[in-house]
């Protein structure tokens, strides 16, 4: 059974504003990010589904709203098999993101770009895309 996700909101957030409010329940999560963060749980070691991928499998929302909920919650789940359809790595995260890709024999395919004078590969996504079914 998969384990609650609890968000934790930066302190100078909208919903740090919100913890006066005796309705507020900082443990909340709506129910969109649960599912989308139950699917990313799911996705097998080297392999990915692209933020668009998740949005179909699930019949709701979209690309940007699964990334959202990314952003703000994927912490908690393996966040670097969520991705862009062009399987470029999350900015900021390449590094930490390589280092998973490589230790789980995630497909990759040479260098599209140079990020901070190195090379960075990108994800193989129709090679490491899942379906949400086999594996």
């Amino acid at each position: 059974m998969p384990v609650p996700h609890r968000p934790v909101a930066p302190p100078d957030s909208a919903a740090a504003d919100r913890a006066d409010d005796p309705a507020y329940d900082p443990d909340a999560i709506p129910d969109f990010a649960e599912r989308v963060l139950g699917v990313a749980e799911r996705i097998p070691p080297g392999r990915v589904m692209t933020y668009g991928d998740i949005a179909e499998w699930l019949a709701d929302g979209g690309p940007r709203q699964v990334g959202r909920v990314m952003a703000l919650y994927g912490g908690a789940v393996p966040w670097w098999r969520v991705i862009r359809a062009d399987g470029v790595l999350l900015p900021g995260s390449e590094r930490r993101a390589l280092e998973r890709y490589r230790a789980e024999g995630t497909p990759l395919r040479e260098a599209a770009r140079a990020t901070a004078g190195q090379a960075v590969p990108r994800v193989d996504v129709r090679r490491a895309r899942w379906d949400g079914q086999s594996d």
